[in-house]
Parts: C-alpha cells; structure tokens; sequence
C-alpha cells in the first residue's frame, strides 16, 4: 500500500478557501433587510457570503418591508424554536382612501372603494382615530391575510390567492401591546393631493401579528379603506435594528476579516433564560442527550427552558425542567 504525504499547510488553506475566515461560526446576526427582496433572498445572500450552509431566520419580513431579521448561523440554527415567538416592535405608515388585494402597496388598488374612501380619509379627526386605536390593543382576534406564507392543506395562502382564490381562514388570538400614533410636523394625518391621507404609527406586539391586517381593520373602524405604504422592524425580541447590519457591510466586515464584532452568541442571544453551571460529569452526560438530576429543589416551574453550560461558561444545551422529577432534560444539544 503506498501512502500519500499531504502538507498541512495546503489542508488548511482548502478549508479556509472552503469555508471562508471563520469555518466554525455559530452564533446570530442581525441584518437590517432591505426593501424589494424576501426574507429567503436575504438568507441566500448570507450563505453565499458566509459560505456556511446552514443559515435561517426566526421570522420573515414581507419583501416591501425593512428592519431586524434575526439571522441564525451554524449551529445557531437549532435555536430557532426558542427565538421566533419573540415579542416585534415596527414603525408603519398606513394609508388611508383605498385598499388593496394584499394589504400593502404592492398590492392592486380596489377600486370600488377608491372615491368614496379618499373622501372620506379627508374628513378624519385626530379624535375618530386615537378612539378607533383604542379598541385595538391587548388580545385580539386577527384573520391571516390571504397574501401570507401560512398554508393550507399544504399550500401557502399567497399561491391560492394568485391563483384568485379566497378560502376561509380561522381567526388567530394575537397581543398588540402598543399601537400609537407617530406625529409628523405636529399633526397626526398628512394630506395627500390625490385625496388619500397617511399616519405614522409605532406598534409592539406578539409574534404571528400582521402590521397589515393591522392596518386594514383600522380603515374598517374609521369607514375608510387603507393600506400600508411602509413597513419597517425595529425590533425582535432583546435584538433591535441599533445593533443590525446591512448586506453591504456585512459583505465589508467578511471581506476585512471583522465579523466577529457582529456574531451574537448563542448564550447571548438566549439571554432571557436562566441558567445552571454544570459539573464535569454533568456536562458530559448533557452532550450525549442525557437528563441530569437536579441536586437541590430548583425554583423553575415545570416545562421551564434553562441554558446548560459546563464550567467555562459555554452553552452546551438548552434543557426542559422537569418538576415532578427534578430533572433537566437537554432538548436542544449545541456542544461539538
């Protein structure tokens, strides 16, 4: 048998070449997306940039849209169960005088409702809306639009809607938080010369909201039609859009070798959990799967999530308390 002598040093460059300045990257990005391109595009634009595969996201953002996308890299992917039903904040305009067939500007105007509803919009006091908002924090019932990712019999909404069907969707019980009104030059509505009128607003709310439906069911309270003309998330859960990115300098810090300045840790970015330090061989049995027993009473309540680190400080898992047990079982192993 004869055997091959490879330089080392050739290896490492194949992987560097390979896998890019950083071929073990785990950890979150916060890209702020730009408008005219989904949430798939800008998970696309990461792989390529990272060359890393596994790349996803905790929630998407309407092509039209802008702000925080919360973006998982490496391992990090494994944790979008514990990230995407945390709390958003947006700003929007919302246009009233007319709908449209997807809710948002990209959308066909109904027509049927154009003259009167920009006739309407005009006569609007800042009185009618502040009353109309009110009704619409807290829990509510909100009806998924048709132009939305959500399926049906394994179909996404919006390739039925294109095909011109509408089927009846089940409400969703939502929480909207904060929904306010942004003044702009002292007053609330601005005129448009077409007739159609605008409002700033800031809202805050549950995951699964939609700022569109939103938006449309305020024109409903108000008789009015009306849309969204901007979109943007400031906000997704402790990730705010101070400390995003954009693809351009994303592609910049890659290329200059400083993204380490951007990756948020997978402990960091789980930073609402508690946490529990483990033994040597605790952490050995939490990297094979393997439930550990709880030494003293510990105060999580049961179901509670808890991150797992070995003595350095490093997540190795995100473990389920058991409180009738009084164990800890990893339901999420990150150790290598």
């Amino acid at each position: 048998m004869r055997f091959r002598c490879v330089n080392i040093l050739t290896v490492f460059s194949l992987r560097f070449t390979v896998y890019g300045t950083m071929p073990f990257m785990d950890g979150v990005l916060i890209i702020d997306k730009p408008a005219g391109i989904t949430s798939h595009d800008v998970v696309a634009r990461v792989r390529r940039i990272l060359r890393e595969r596994r790349i996803g996201h905790t929630g998407t953002l309407d092509p039209f849209a802008t702000g925080v996308l919360v973006i998982l890299v490496g391992r990090a992917t494994r944790l979008a169960q514990f990230l995407s039903g945390a709390e958003k904040e947006y700003e929007a305009v919302i246009r009233f005088g007319y709908g449209t067939d997807t809710g948002d500007l990209t959308g066909a105007i109904l027509e049927q409702e154009q003259h009167a509803g920009c006739v309407r919009s005009q006569g609007l006091s800042d009185e009618e809306i502040e009353e109309a908002l009110t009704g619409m924090r807290g829990e509510i019932d909100q009806v998924p639009p048709m132009y939305s990712a959500k399926k049906h019999q394994g179909r996404k909404l919006y390739e039925l809607a294109r095909r011109g069907e509408e089927i009846e969707r089940p409400a969703v019980r939502v929480i909207i938080h904060e929904f306010e009104t942004v003044a702009r030059d002292g007053r609330l509505l601005t005129r448009n010369e077409d007739g159609t009128s605008d409002l700033a607003v800031r809202v805050v709310s549950s995951a699964g909201t939609y700022i569109r439906t939103l938006a449309e069911d305020l024109g409903r309270r108000l008789g009015v039609g009306a849309h969204l003309i901007a979109l943007r998330r400031t906000r997704a859960g402790d990730f705010r859009i101070t400390a995003a990115v954009s693809l351009e300098d994303l592609e910049l810090k890659v290329s200059s070798d400083e993204m380490a300045d951007l990756i948020v840790s997978t402990d960091a970015a789980l930073s609402g959990l508690p946490f529990l330090h483990l033994t040597a061989a605790d952490a050995a049995r939490t990297r094979n799967g393997m439930q550990i027993k709880m030494e003293a009473e510990a105060a999580w309540v049961d179901g509670e999530k808890v991150r797992m680190r070995d003595a350095e400080g490093n997540l190795l898992a995100i473990g389920i308390f058991d409180k009738v047990s009084g164990t800890l079982q990893p339901k999420v192993v990150l150790a290598r």
